[in-house]
């Protein structure tokens, strides 16, 4: 494609590709008149350190992108990053000057998420999990692109609304990009030629991952806020925010051992609970889950994930196949002798490789779409949630139907959550054998 594609050539492109669509359902419809500015507009759609993270990478591609907008629910949240961006370190050479978002550009609250992707090109989703799917919902009614970080929903319901923007954002030929970001790493990539299209493991039979180490952040609870401000600040420790963290960490082990398999499973038996999160401000989370995910052909996968420090830290992902073993970038054969090794030449940082892909594939009108594989590799992690917060056997098509919907009834500081403390203070911690598993 000639690198000198315009945004004028872009609109019309689309426009043909989508089947039909109107130009005005596209991105970067403000330039369809001009064949100078090839600007692409960015919008930052949750401010915190993963935002900032993924604003960085994006303001580092090859593209003339300029940042032009920032949402997030919290004022100190965008001041935090807006400084980081565009205050020059190492990490940070070149981009201060891709910045442009004057105070009339930053959005605060639970509304303003519409108003920044309305003047952007391409938005990146990084808020808590639990709004990815009215912002990626949105984001695709706009015609946008959209870089989103794992995990794109925490309850059923949330995944059918992906499921269906997904869709949408194909006939739109909207370019998306989700953030399991092993599809973008060489190591992982060489592995999975090597399994998968040279057979070196012949068939693969059974599997294991893991995320296993001391966990994360805790936010305490400060004087006079209300408990839907205290949920958002603390929103690890709150389901309908982050998922659990089977979900919110875990899901990249799960969706690399989709990824090999080529599908998802059809069901899972799982046990967990909490040993060390002993303290009320864990909320409702576990620090252990344990799943065995069966696959349509018989294949299990033995998944484990834990957040207790002091224990054995292991983040990994190990394919059994009938000629030989695999992890990433290391492949073996049954008695343990190496039959082939990455060997780590020309390796980049696939956060930043995500971001390189996602605007290359804009600027050349190129296919890139990880929306679909993003949503049922997540409904693969709330499964198991589900299934070991319940003690019960949770098949597939159970799951993605499933009615409970965790997300509060509306959008305001007052609101009430769903999960609440009692008069002490504690939350109600899932009960295998009480707790409803859909």
């Amino acid at each position: 494609m000639n690198s000198n594609f315009s945004r004028r050539d872009f609109v019309k492109a689309s426009a043909v590709v989508a089947g039909g669509l109107s130009v005005t359902s596209l991105p970067f419809e403000s330039a369809a008149n001009s064949s100078v500015d090839d600007t692409i507009k960015v919008a930052l759609i949750g401010c915190g350190g993963r935002g900032t993270g993924a604003a960085m990478q994006a303001l580092s591609v090859k593209q003339n992108v300029k940042l032009v907008a920032m949402a997030d629910a919290f004022r100190d949240r965008i001041d935090s990053c807006y400084k980081n961006l565009t205050t020059e370190k190492e990490q940070g050479k070149g981009v201060k000057s891709r910045v442009d978002v004057p105070e009339d550009r930053k959005f605060v609250g639970f509304d303003g998420y519409k108003q920044a992707i309305a003047l952007a090109d391409v938005v990146i989703l990084t808020t808590p999990p639990g709004f990815r799917p009215i912002h990626f919902e949105e984001a695709v009614r706009q015609g946008k692109h959209v870089f989103m970080e794992k995990p794109v929903a925490t309850d059923a319901p949330g995944i059918r609304r992906v499921l269906a923007a997904a869709e949408e954002s194909k006939k739109k030929n909207l370019k998306v990009v989700v953030g399991l970001q092993r599809h973008y790493q060489k190591s992982y990539l060489e592995t999975y030629n090597k399994i998968i299209n040279e057979g070196l493991i012949g068939d693969i039979v059974a599997a294991r991952c893991y995320w296993n180490n001391d966990g994360v952040w805790v936010n305490e609870r400060q004087a006079g806020q209300t408990e839907m401000e205290y949920q958002m600040r603390n929103w690890y420790y709150f389901v309908w925010l982050c998922g659990d963290h089977i979900n919110e960490q875990h899901i990249h082990n799960i969706d690399v051992i989709n990824w090999f398999k080529g599908g998802y499973p059809v069901e899972a038996v799982a046990m967990g609970g909490r040993q060390v999160r002993t303290d009320k401000k864990f909320g409702e989370i576990y620090d252990h889950h344990a799943v065995e995910y069966k696959y349509a052909d018989g294949m299990v996968l033995s998944s484990y994930c834990r957040h207790q420090p002091g224990t054995v830290s292991d983040v990994s992902e190990h394919l059994i196949g009938t000629k030989g073993r695999a992890t990433e970038g290391k492949i073996f054969d049954h008695k343990g002798n190496t039959i082939w090794r990455h060997k780590g030449e020309g390796d980049k940082n696939p956060y930043q490789v995500e971001h390189d892909v996602l605007f290359d594939c804009i600027a050349n009108n190129k296919p890139v779409n990880d929306a679909e594989n993003g949503a049922k590799s997540t409904l693969t992690a709330i499964m198991g949630r589900m299934a070991s917060y319940s003690g019960k056997r949770v098949k597939w098509e159970e799951a993605l139907n499933s009615e409970i919907n965790l997300m509060p009834d509306a959008y305001t500081w007052n609101t009430l959550p769903k999960t609440l403390p009692d008069k002490d203070g504690w939350y109600q911690i899932p009960m295998p054998g009480k707790t409803k598993a859909v």
